[in-house]
């Protein structure tokens, strides 16, 4: 996005060729940010990249505590990659947005997309499809243990605190759902829990 796009005379945030798109700054996990605020570099969309370069990009990011970030490059690679390969790089993105939704704090989303996305790249080895040197069995074993972690027992969408750096509004944090024997579930540390794409 250019440094000129953005709201025009108090309208819709708009990118230079005029698609709706929101301007405001983000954070490492992808949230919103007060216009203003200084936040992360955002992915450039539609790039696209071999399944090589895509890998490590994402593992750069997942590194960084950046999932968000990592799933706009895997969304690239299924939206630029061939059809037969959609369901690993779909798979992908849904480990990286779901690490996302247990770091923000929604636990029920996260550990949801995290069982998702291992399911999605589990069936795509299974079927024989190229892997490109992904440690499939070691990913979905991290989805599930990290999905089983944060989720809360009988949760309905909890939403734990993650506010955005700075806190937000200046409200005082909520602390986490307690997990099992009233214990408050600890959300993921998006970088001490990046998993290991390649298992190198």
């Amino acid at each position: 996005m250019s440094g000129d796009a953005g709201r025009a005379d108090g309208g819709r945030d708009r990118d230079a060729e005029g698609r709706a798109r929101n301007a405001r700054p983000r954070d490492g996990l992808g949230r919103p940010l007060p216009y203003g605020a200084e936040g992360v570099a955002r992915q450039p969309e539609g790039v696209v990249r071999g399944p090589a370069e895509t890998v490590r990009e994402a593992q750069r990011l997942l590194d960084a505590g950046m999932p968000f970030h990592a799933h706009e490059v895997f969304e690239d690679a299924w939206k630029s990659g061939p059809e037969g390969e959609r369901e690993l790089w779909q798979g992908l993105a849904q480990l990286a947005v779901g690490l996302t939704h247990a770091a923000r704090g929604n636990t029920t989303g996260g550990a949801r997309l995290l069982r998702r996305g291992a399911g999605r790249v589990a069936a795509y080895s299974d079927g024989g499809g190229e892997t490109y040197g992904l440690d499939v069995s070691g990913l979905v074993a991290w989805a599930g243990e990290l999905a089983a972690r944060v989720e809360v027992p009988g949760g309905e969408g909890e939403r734990a605190a993650a506010p955005p750096p700075g806190g937000e509004g200046g409200r005082a944090a909520t602390p986490p759902p307690s997990g099992e024997g009233g214990r408050a579930a600890a959300l993921p540390d998006a970088a001490g829990e990046a998993p290991r794409l390649t298992g190198s």
